[in-house]
């Protein structure tokens, strides 16, 4: 797997939304990496106007580009529980070819909600909140820890849980938290059993 890493912003008015969370998470993974470097994003992104934008930069310690992509959201109400038990996604790479072979199997779905050894992790595009009646829980072992989850859970709007794929049945409904697309409560959504 290539080690170039990718970093996802939305920019929205001209502004990158949420800064702070992206700069932590790149010095981080460049810092596990054993990269000694340093990228400003403050001064680095520059959008071309005032129009909403996924903002899509490629980086590691040699290298550092940026594209502004016009933001299209997509609709997901219905998940496809995948197991993927040797999956290893914990920095986000820019070769994300192993979340892509488990997404071609969402059948019918407009997406995956990935296992790993019995315990709920993520979407192939987002870190998931489930509501008990109370509190919104994320998975405490997500593949990924998501900028977005890393701000809400500062936030206490969203609380940490080992979550197993039985516990999925107490919970009412779902929601799904990227850069992107925030935190968006999916009140009518399926999740579709584990194929055999």
């Amino acid at each position: 797997m290539s080690r170039k890493l990718l970093e996802t912003i939305r920019v929205e008015n001209g502004r990158p939304q949420h800064l702070f969370y992206h700069q932590q998470r790149m010095d981080n993974s460049l810092e596990q990496l054993g990269y000694s470097c340093h990228y400003d994003l403050a001064s680095l992104i520059k959008p071309p106007d005032k129009k909403m934008y996924r903002c899509r930069i490629i980086y590691d310690a040699e290298s550092f580009t940026i594209d502004y992509i016009p933001y299209q959201k997509r609709t997901i109400r219905k998940l496809q529980l995948v197991q993927a038990d040797e999956l290893d996604y914990t920095l986000k790479y820019a070769d994300r070819r192993p979340l892509d072979v488990l997404f071609m199997r969402k059948g019918d779905a407009d997406d995956i909600l990935i296992v790993k050894n019995d315990l709920v992790t993520d979407t192939s595009i987002a870190n998931i909140a489930f509501f008990d009646g109370q509190r919104w829980l994320t998975p405490k072992h997500p593949l990924l820890k998501g900028t977005t989850r890393a701000r809400l859970l500062d936030e206490k709007k969203i609380f940490e849980s080992e979550i197993h794929l039985h516990d999925l049945d107490k919970f009412s409904h779902f929601a799904l938290l990227n850069a992107m697309i925030g935190f968006e409560e999916i009140k009518n959504g399926i999740i579709a059993p584990l194929k055999s």
